[in-house]
């Protein structure tokens, strides 16, 4: 019988370092919702090897909105046009057996058609390309997008943002301090790790919000409103190379 180790400590800086980097990119106007979601019905989504990671017996669904900028290979210079684009993704938490924290993504959508299908058909990551809006109004910031294919699937949340730093609680520290992704592709589950400078949150609420990609992904919020509402700046972010799970079965 296997013993799964205990979980990674959750650090405001990455744990360990990424020895070869994958990719570059810069993550930008973060918008993080997060609602608690049950258990058993995460543990069915999640990829073979791995467990929901609970907080104080707890389990969590998020949605995020953000612009990525400057998507690059390695060392090679970012890509121009096709490296910035808007991303919208639906995640849940998993530990894996070796006590690695990660996040495991239900849905992406992406308004760049190649970086979407690179992502899907490489890394077997679920994106899809989609139509995503981001404007600022003032101190306001409102996300927005719709599936190119299901025009009536989609999201959009609506954050007053302030200029005040904000101090994470321990619930948005245990969402948002992860260091890496656990994913079901290449032959099984992989993990690949990640890094990036401490967060840096600033005062928000959430004005208006709709979760339909949420629920289209296949988790009910157990509550109508966030558990967890957050604003980042943004961080750059180093991606390592995929490692597979090592008890996972080739065509898992």
């Amino acid at each position: 019988m296997r013993h799964r180790r205990a979980p990674e400590a959750l650090t405001p800086l990455a744990p360990r370092r990424v020895r070869r980097v994958l990719f570059r990119q810069y993550w930008r106007d973060l918008v993080f919702l997060h609602w608690e979601a049950d258990p058993f019905e995460v543990a069915r989504l999640l990829p073979p090897g791995t467990v929901p990671d609970l907080h104080h017996g707890r389990t969590y669904v998020g949605l995020v909105f953000f612009q990525m900028r400057d998507l690059a290979l390695g060392p090679v210079p970012p890509l121009p046009y096709l490296g910035t684009f808007n991303e919208v993704n639906v995640r849940l938490y998993s530990r894996d057996e070796l006590g690695r924290r990660g996040v495991v993504f239900l849905s992406l959508d992406c308004d760049r058609l190649l970086p979407a299908v690179g992502a899907r058909f490489g890394f077997g990551l679920p994106y899809r390309w989609s139509r995503i809006s981001r404007h600022w109004y003032g101190q306001r910031l409102v996300y927005r997008t719709q599936d190119r294919r299901q025009p009536r699937l989609g999201s959009h949340v609506w954050v007053d943002v302030e200029e005040e730093i904000a101090t994470p609680r321990p619930l948005d520290c245990f969402l948002t301090n992860r260091w890496g992704l656990h994913g079901e592709g290449l032959g099984g589950t992989y993990y690949m790790g990640l890094t990036h400078p401490e967060w840096t949150f600033r005062c928000c609420d959430a004005l208006d919000w709709d979760a339909s990609l949420v629920t289209a992904a296949g988790v009910t919020p157990l509550r109508a409103k966030p558990d967890s509402v957050l604003f980042a700046p943004g961080v750059q972010v180093r991606f390592g190379l995929p490692v597979r799970l090592s008890h996972t079965p080739p065509g898992a």
